[in-house]
């Protein structure tokens, strides 16, 4: 689908955020051999096994969606924990823009974190005998995240790095554009605009040209622009700089 002139302006001042993971690490303990008088030495004593537990917070953020009427001390006192308004506009200054007093229906705001149920991590330290080999000790790794290979897999996945990326826009948002620019297809490409007549056709599932892309790339995404997540969390980072969120996008952007 055609796409406004002022969607292909080139910025570079892409906001990133990023997060903080701990870990633990274990101890192990050595004896001394025992003595002994005849031909043979005794059998080393084992120590007993040690355990030890650490507790890895899971933070998770806290946001809140502006509806008509909105300011932002209004919402710093709905959510005392913000830290009042300057704070809460210093969190949010990529999305609300350079007048704190503006805000937008739709706009969505981080507000805080909230911390959910730990993960205990548990370890053993083992210790043998005074020729002193420590074990190493054993971490338990979260299993990895699947996704599914089709467009509601790309979606979540993209919704996904956008929230570490503090990237506004839902799951609706998304497939709404998605459905309207490419119908879903990662391979979709306009040839006959004014972008394709200037030899930087639309390109993948939310018909992104290449400046676009580039500018609004999302570190940790692929650098193809046919990549149906790279594709996805390039145009709402775009969104969100121009619109204040993909969910404030209905028609040509």
């Amino acid at each position: 689908m055609p796409v406004r002139a002022k969607h292909r302006r080139k910025k570079t001042n892409v906001i990133t955020r990023g997060m903080i993971a701990a870990g633990t690490g274990g101890i192990a303990l050595a004896l001394p051999l025992v003595s002994a008088t005849g031909a043979s030495a005794a059998t080393p004593a084992q120590a007993p096994q040690a355990a030890h537990t650490a507790v890895v917070p899971n933070v998770q953020l806290v946001t809140y969606k502006v509806v008509a009427g909105d300011t932002l001390s209004k919402v710093a006192q709905k959510y005392p924990k913000s830290g009042g308004w300057k704070k809460l506009y210093a969190a949010n200054r990529a999305v609300i823009g350079d007048n704190p007093a503006h805000l937008r229906p739709g706009l969505k705001l981080t507000v805080g974190t909230k911390t959910l149920k730990s993960t205990t991590v548990r370890t053993t330290a083992n210790a043998t005998t005074a020729v002193a080999k420590s074990k190493a000790t054993t971490v338990t790794q979260a299993s990895a995240k699947t996704y599914s290979n089709n467009l509601d897999g790309w979606i979540k996945e993209s919704l996904d790095v956008m929230a570490k990326a503090g990237i506004p826009g839902s799951y609706d948002g998304i497939h709404r554009n998605v459905m309207r620019e490419s119908s879903g297809n990662p391979n979709a490409i306009n040839n006959w605009d004014s972008n394709a007549a200037a030899g930087i056709p639309s390109k993948g599932l939310l018909q992104v040209i290449d400046p676009t892309f580039q500018a609004y790339h999302v570190a940790g995404t692929s650098s193809n622009i046919y990549d149906p997540v790279a594709n996805i969390t390039a145009a709402c980072n775009y969104a969100a700089d121009k619109y204040g969120s993909i969910d404030n996008v209905n028609g040509a952007y």
